[in-house]
């Protein structure tokens, strides 16, 4: 693989029915089959999966039934010509979970999540991935007295620890976001996330995944949350796509509110040679709930011809006339040097 070479994955969520917090599906359901023979057709290589996703109805199978259906998935993969860029466990749609997971005020639900991301790890490994996500959607609450805070970080060292015991060689991607579906996340930032890996056992194994939404919702620039991460090390994927202000989650193509903000997220990637790790470009984006099914995958088109573009943008900036206006403390010319250039001028 060049070093100029992107590698892009999405998972089959973001081919979706079009239901939203305030309204039912809007387009038929489509097998899961037949999304992994889109991923080819339109110049993917990984998928981003969900514990589920890989074997569905999983909290009613043992540990082995888990493991022999993540090999035949992996099977699928291997003939569809796909990878498995990570698993993650979906605790936050588990009853189990309604408290938080790690988190959670009762111990034995905190044991019980803790367990199953060890077979979320095992699972990656079925899957050919060394990485699993954690979105820590419920550890948080509604109101603040319902749990003591200074605990619950501890709680989420301990499960970090927990996996990284259970698991000497998995990578963990902490992605995280402010808030939905609770009031207050814990480590709402990508800041509070590589906190926590460096009070873990092996912080060299536990970094972050940055998605554009999350960042802009706590009211951050993402290419600045991306420095952050890259600066440590720890920049183990990314999710782009765009939001519209600060509502709920909305998984905007990327680039089709903010321009610059892509740029500059695309920008930062360049900088740090990103794709020379061999780490994905990740969309979690969605197509409009307005859009028709037949033509329900152009957000992921889009989102991968923007990000392209983008790169040809960012690799063709005149950075000697950047240097020079730098130096100049000219910054308004700046800004019109990157507005001129966005715009073909």
């Amino acid at each position: 693989m060049s070093s100029n070479d992107y590698r892009f994955s999405f998972g089959p969520w973001n081919i979706s029915e079009g239901a939203d917090p305030f309204g039912p599906n809007v387009r038929p359901s489509i097998s899961f089959a037949d999304k992994l023979t889109r991923y080819k057709e339109m110049g993917f290589d990984g998928v981003q999966f969900h514990d589920d996703d890989a074997v569905p109805d999983i909290l009613s199978k043992s540990h082995s039934q888990v493991m022999a259906e993540s090999r035949e998935m992996k099977k699928v993969l291997d003939d569809a010509g796909l990878v498995a860029e990570f698993s993650a466990p979906r605790f936050w749609e588990d009853n189990d979970g309604i408290d938080g997971s790690f988190t959670a005020n009762d111990p034995a639900v905190r044991q019980r999540a803790i367990d199953r991301a060890k077979q979320c790890c095992d699972q990656a490994h079925e899957l050919g991935s060394n990485m699993i996500v954690l979105w820590f959607a419920r550890e948080g609450t509604y109101i603040r007295e319902a749990k003591n805070a200074i605990a619950a970080y501890d709680q989420l060292v301990e499960a970090l620890d927990a996996i990284l015991d259970h698991d000497p060689t998995i990578e963990i991607a902490i992605e995280p976001k402010p808030n939905e579906p609770m009031d207050h996340n814990y480590a709402p930032s990508i800041g509070h996330a590589l906190a926590l890996s460096h009070r873990t056992k092996d912080p060299s194994r536990v970094g972050g995944l940055i998605e554009s939404a999350h960042a802009i919702l706590a009211g951050f620039d993402p290419s600045d949350e991306m420095a952050f991460a890259l600066a440590e090390n720890k920049l183990f994927s990314v999710h782009l796509n765009d939001q519209n202000g600060l509502k709920y989650d909305q998984d905007k193509s990327f680039g089709g509110a903010n321009l610059r903000m892509a740029f500059n997220q695309v920008r930062i990637l360049e900088k740090a040679n990103y794709a020379a790790t061999g780490r994905w470009v990740g969309l979690d984006v969605k197509a409009m709930r307005t859009q028709k099914a037949e033509v329900a995958d152009l957000h992921l088109l889009n989102s991968h011809k923007i990000f392209m573009n983008l790169v040809e943008k960012v690799r063709t900036f005149d950075t000697e006339a950047e240097a020079k206006l730098i130096a100049d403390r000219n910054y308004e010319a700046l800004e019109m040097l990157v507005l001129d250039h966005l715009m073909g001028c």
